[in-house]
């Protein structure tokens, strides 16, 4: 909320109690599950697909549970330099909504 910049107040967001349960709601919904996590083999634009995506980001420092790791479709990266070991979260969720909003939908 803090580095939203009144966006927070025009985009739709839930608050769920067992997160595990809800992307599984997700993914019956039909939603591609997306889990950003540094150590992925793949990139967030080659793991992008042209359906409902679901963006999960881990927490602060800490990164995703193995658990709701293990509740998305694929693991992604986002292609940062080597010499930076990771992005703090709401940067990663910016350029992570920027690919989403900037994909290719061929």
């Amino acid at each position: 909320a803090k580095s939203a910049s009144g966006a927070l107040e025009t985009v739709p967001w839930v608050r769920v109690v067992n997160l595990s349960r809800a992307m599984d709601e997700l993914a019956e919904a039909g939603y591609w599950r997306i889990g950003l996590a540094g150590e992925a083999e793949t990139t967030l634009s080659e793991s992008l697909s042209t359906g409902p995506l679901a963006i999960v980001l881990g927490a602060e420092g800490e990164g995703m549970r193995h658990n709701i790791a293990g509740h998305c479709d694929t693991l992604a990266r986002l292609p940062i330099s080597s010499d930076i070991e990771s992005l703090n979260v709401s940067n990663a969720a910016a350029i992570a909504l920027y690919a989403v909003a900037t994909r290719s939908t061929d």
